[in-house]
């Protein structure tokens, strides 16, 4: 089990923002479980949240832009790539102005902020979109592609190719996170001198300076023009080096672009909302690619997940009622935690307990806040598991079912009176030598509150 992590305490970064020109103040801040990444405006009256999301998503122009409520904030990727690279779950992100500080135009600063708070484990598991199909996005036009594969972790691989003589085809890999802080953090954005220049004269990169980007050289240029960047930048002189960059910096990488573009990437797909496991292949993506992607994986998982969630209609004729169940289960009232056995096959079975407030156990289980007891809700899902094995043996009259082990139980919605509680269990491998694994699941309406695994063994009465 992966538990969930947040800082250790909160820490603050300062610049400008690249578009806008402002000056920022980010001030990132630990968060309980479950918080996810949300942004707060805290100059805007009532502080307004935005949750880091693709519902939130309205610009990928230059960058990928939060919405929501009237509160932006733009250019958000390099941060949250931080944070996921860091391994990060749970983060509040205060800031006093519309853009983050672009700082070097890398995810260094932010890793080193995260380092300085430090990283604390949280008392909750964490939740993960495991890639269990192809998933793919594609704009056939721009020759972009997207996939998601199977994989037992999060890697990515990515490659982009500008079709120009200074930059043209390069690779990237990812394999393992524990080298995100010194592989990819360090790796800065890049953009095209023509690109540079229209920016300029259209006055759009206003906190922008030579130290913000690699610039990328790739038609002649003259010393007029030069000079003329030198000035706008307030730098002595401007030259263009033999690797077909401007020298406002040396390159930290030879392939320093696409390794850029798979932190972005990493950034981008983290407002799908949980922790990716598989591997992402991408091909010239950009950020409108990478939103686009996390939509698609995040709806395929919401799709995945609610096809899932069996749904009790009362009005259907139950397979089993409490007289035909008694006769598979040797247990009574006031022990008897199973109402109806709603479907069943040779590997599934569905069971309901209705809660009520008549239950004995809660006049000494939190009085005055009725919970059902954990304890209870697994021995419930245990007598439905119980039905599904004895079903397997012609003479069920003449077996119990003894419960030999019970594993990765995990609580995640309390139970109260007035609930239907609907138990899924189905078989992890065929019955075999009267030993009967399975894996249960337990819900009230759409929501999971209970699971766990269960090993019983088929033992005939004396």
């Amino acid at each position: 089990m992966t538990l969930q992590k947040t800082i250790g305490k909160q820490v603050t970064i300062s610049g400008l923002g690249l578009h806008t020109g402002a000056r920022v103040n980010l001030t990132l801040k630990p968060a309980p479980p479950n918080h996810g990444f949300v942004f707060k405006r805290i100059d805007l009256e009532g502080q307004p949240h935005v949750e880091a999301s693709v519902e939130n998503v309205t610009s990928t122009d230059r960058g990928t832009c939060l919405e929501k409520n009237g509160a932006i904030i733009y250019t958000i990727e390099h941060a949250l790539s931080a944070l996921t690279g860091m391994d990060i779950d749970n983060c509040l992100l205060e800031i006093d102005g519309p853009e983050m500080p672009i700082k070097d135009g890398s995810a260094k600063y932010f890793v080193e902020a995260i380092k300085e708070s430090g990283i604390l484990e949280q008392d909750a598991e964490r939740e993960y979109y495991e890639i269990d199909t192809v998933l793919k996005y594609s704009d056939p036009e721009k020759s972009i592609e997207l996939i998601a594969l199977p994989a037992r972790d999060y890697k990515l691989s990515v490659m982009i190719d500008f079709n120009t003589t200074v930059l043209s085809t390069q690779n990237a890999n990812l394999d393992n996170f524990a080298d995100y802080e010194t592989t990819i953090a360090p790796c800065r954005t890049f953009v095209f001198l023509h690109e540079l220049e229209y920016l300029l004269r259209n006055d759009l990169i206003k906190g922008g300076d030579l130290s913000n980007a690699i610039v990328f050289v790739n038609k002649v240029v003259s010393q007029d023009e030069l000079d003329r960047l030198a000035e706008l930048f307030n730098k002595p002189k401007v030259a263009v080096k033999t690797e077909g960059i401007l020298n406002n910096l040396d390159l930290y990488f030879q392939n320093e672009p696409a390794r850029h573009k798979l932190l972005d990437v990493i950034g981008d797909l983290s407002l799908a909302g949980k922790r990716i496991k598989g591997h992402i292949i991408a091909t010239k993506p950009g950020h409108a690619a990478n939103v686009e992607f996390a939509k698609v994986i995040k709806k395929h998982f919401e799709k995945t997940d609610m096809a899932k969630i069996p749904v009790y209609d009362p009005d259907q004729e139950p397979l089993f009622d409490i007289n035909k169940i008694m006769k598979f289960l040797p247990h009574r009232p006031p022990f008897l935690l199973v109402d109806k056995i709603m479907e069943m096959s040779k590997t599934d079975v569905i069971g309901i307990k209705s809660v009520t407030m008549n239950e004995g156990f809660f006049v000494g289980h939190f009085p005055g806040e009725p919970v059902m007891p954990g304890v209870l809700q697994i021995e419930a899902m245990a007598q439905v598991g119980g039905v599904l094995a004895l079903n397997s043996v012609p003479d069920p009259e003449n077996y119990l079912t003894l419960f030999l082990k019970i594993e990765e139980v995990k609580f995640r919605n309390k139970v109260v009176p007035g609930d239907t509680i609907l138990f899924q269990l189905k078989l992890i491998n065929p019955i075999r030598r009267g030993l009967v694994y399975m894996d249960g699941s337990a819900y009230v309406g759409k929501k999971l509150v209970m699971e766990a695994r269960m090993l019983a063994r088929l033992v005939k009465k004396d």
